[in-house]
């Protein structure tokens, strides 16, 4: 057994630098080694949609109009269905609040941050807007607090969207 006191040896790769620095060459069964390592084999498919575009485009737009239905349509159902109902409690916590609804005013330069981020939303925001006739309450308490959340719902989808793409071509797992 090696005495407590000495030090241990030293690796292959402490030692490498040290040859190297002085001139000698490594062993040939050391380099031999480590080239002959298999390459590790990718162990996921490639997207759905890699090398389509035109398929990207449309799960973009997917992902935009419904919340989550980009993943969905990834096969991601679990996370799909969990950013779905992410953005529609948020949105569902903004409206409760009565908070504004944005959309472009002429004299309101904030209103053309505020609304694209509002529209961020996709169909929900159609929905509320043209069909249920939905503005948001000026008077409320939470008027402030509500639109906070709208446009949180908004831009939330927005990121989902732009995760979505990065899944369908393959830059993110």
């Amino acid at each position: 057994p090696p005495d407590a006191a000495s030090p241990p040896a030293a690796s292959p790769a402490e030692t490498a630098p040290a040859a190297a620095a002085s001139g000698a060459a490594a062993a040939p069964a050391e380099r031999t080694a480590a080239e002959a390592a298999p390459p590790q084999a990718a162990t996921e498919a490639p997207p759905p949609v890699a090398g389509r575009p035109f398929a990207v485009g449309w799960i973009a737009l997917l992902a935009w109009l419904i919340p989550g239905a980009g993943h969905m349509v990834l096969g991601r159902w679990g996370r799909g269905l969990a950013f779905l109902l992410l953005v529609l409690a948020t949105l569902g916590v903004g409206v409760d609040l009565d908070g504004e609804l944005w959309w472009f005013e002429r004299a309101q330069p904030v209103t053309w941050l505020a609304a694209p981020a509002c529209l961020g939303m996709g169909l929900p925001y159609g929905v509320l807007r043209w069909i249920a006739g939905y503005r948001g309450q000026l008077m409320a308490a939470g008027y402030e607090y509500g639109g906070a959340f709208l446009l949180t719902a908004g831009l939330m989808n927005l990121l989902l969207v732009l995760d979505a793409l990065d899944v369908a071509r393959g830059h993110k797992a």
